[in-house]
This record gives C-alpha cells, structure tokens and sequence, in this order.
C-alpha cells in the first residue's frame, strides 16, 4: 500500500465523514490509501470527539436518555431478581445421605504380614506401618484376581467417584 500523507484536503474529508457518523474501516475505504488504524489514529490525534452511531446530533439527543436507560435497567434488575444475595447465604445446609460406615477392620494374623523379601505375587500389597521402621511389612492376605489387594484393601482402595465425591462434600460441610 502507497503511504499517503494527510493533507488539508484529506483532513477536512476525514473530520467530515467522522462526524457524519461513519466508520473508520469506510472513512479508510474513502480515503484510499490508509488503513482503519491510521483513520482511528489520526482522529485521536485531532482530537475529534467520540460519537455514537448516527453522528454527532444522535450523541448530544441520546445522552440523557442513555442515563435513562442505565436506572431502568438497574431498576428491572432489582425487580426481576429472583431472590436477594443476602437471602442466598443464608439457604439451609443440603442434607446429604449418612456415608457408609467403613467396614470394620479385620485383624490379620501376626504370620500374615510379610517383608518385601517374602511377598509374592498372589499376595496383598497394603502397606502396614512406617516404611522407614525395622517393623514395616505388608498384609500379606490372598490378593483378588488382577488386583494388589485383598478384598479387605480393595474396598478401601476402590471406591467408586460417586462416594468419593459424596464423602468430600459432607467433609466440607463440618
């Protein structure tokens, strides 16, 4: 695009299609040889006021009745509000179904738990105790079929997304 320079001519075109209301992409288009961006600039820089849609006669007529509109709009907003804010802190507390007792822990037997030296494939992989003790071992019980873990250790391992998520929101309830 050839650099056109803003001459008289091409200003007073400018002023007067800005202030007839058109926009700078047409004021551009008009012009010939600049961009909208260049149209935009070159207002700012002449200190031409903004204006809404339908020139400067539609901007000095539609000032009051833009502040008109702002009050009726806050006031169909306060009407048409189906509750207050306040009102909506202070909503009941959801009740939730009581989770389910955890199942009570059954005692393995002392022979049961086994070091990392004994376990084998076919048994439970829960881990008893602090690992950075002499005393940390491993359940040890028969282990379900393709999981690490007995039946016991399963249920407290696996638990479907739906509890998990019931049981956090009754946590952040208290």
């Amino acid at each position: 695009m050839e650099a056109v320079g803003w001459t008289d001519d091409r200003v007073a075109l400018l002023r007067r299609l800005w202030e007839d209301g058109q926009s700078a992409s047409k004021i551009a288009a008009q012009l010939g040889g600049v961009t909208r961006n260049a149209v935009i600039g070159k207002v700012h820089r002449l200190g031409l006021a903004g204006r809404a849609r339908g020139g400067e006669e539609a901007t000095a007529a539609a000032a009051p009745s833009k502040t008109v509109e702002i009050e009726t709009a806050i006031a169909v907003v306060e009407t048409q509000a189906p509750e207050p804010v306040a009102i909506l802190s202070h909503r009941p507390t959801p009740e939730f179904p009581a989770p389910k007792p955890a199942p009570a822990p059954t005692a393995l037997a002392v022979s049961q738990r086994v070091t990392i030296m004994d376990l084998r494939e076919s048994m439970c992989r829960w881990p008893l105790g602090d690992p950075t003790t002499p005393e940390f071992r491993f359940c040890g019980a028969r282990s379900i079929t393709g999981l690490p873990y007995c039946t016991h250790h399963a249920e407290i391992a696996y638990q479907p997304a739906a509890e998990r998520k019931r049981d956090r929101r009754v946590a952040s309830f208290r």
